[in-house]
């Protein structure tokens, strides 16, 4: 299933109350729709702390039709859900795999064999042969530009 077609059909909850669970979700959400899946993404805590698993105050709901998570929508945000008022509306596609907390891409070891490079490549090692080679004044501050444009697209 293409990414766009999945979050056509998955709507978006927010401001859900720290009692609410997937069983909370799965009968308030049901009426409008078969349920193909209720995400909760937990919080990152210290797994020194305690093993009860937060999540963050949001959640997904994925329907079987487009049309079930519209009529999701169109009934329930601004809603209550146990005492809160929620909003409800389309799912975002994700911009990447889902990453645990809130750690940066690059903090990912497959982000980092993908897309970065060795210094030796990326022009680290233009940057060392400058004090052996000669250059003239006026080249200087580009080579510096170009140094720093290769670290801001890394």
């Amino acid at each position: 299933m293409e990414e766009g077609t999945r979050s056509k059909k998955t709507v978006f909850v927010g401001g859900i109350g720290d009692d609410v669970d997937e069983g909370a979700l799965v009968e308030a959400f049901t009426p409008f729709g078969d349920i193909i899946e209720v995400q909760l993404p937990p919080v990152a805590t210290n797994q020194h702390q305690q093993s009860e698993a937060k999540h963050r105050g949001f959640a997904f709901v994925t329907y079987s039709a487009p049309e079930d998570a519209q009529d999701a929508i169109d009934n329930m945000d601004l809603n209550e859900l146990r005492g809160r008022v929620i909003r409800v509306n389309l799912a975002r596609p994700s911009k990447g795999p889902m990453q645990p907390g809130n750690r940066a891409i690059w903090e990912s070891e497959e982000w980092l064999k993908q897309h970065a490079k060795p210094l030796a490549e990326s022009g680290g090692g233009a940057l060392h042969q400058r004090g052996n080679t000669q250059r003239s004044d006026s080249q200087e501050p580009a080579d510096a530009q170009e140094a720093d444009d290769q670290v801001m697209e890394e």
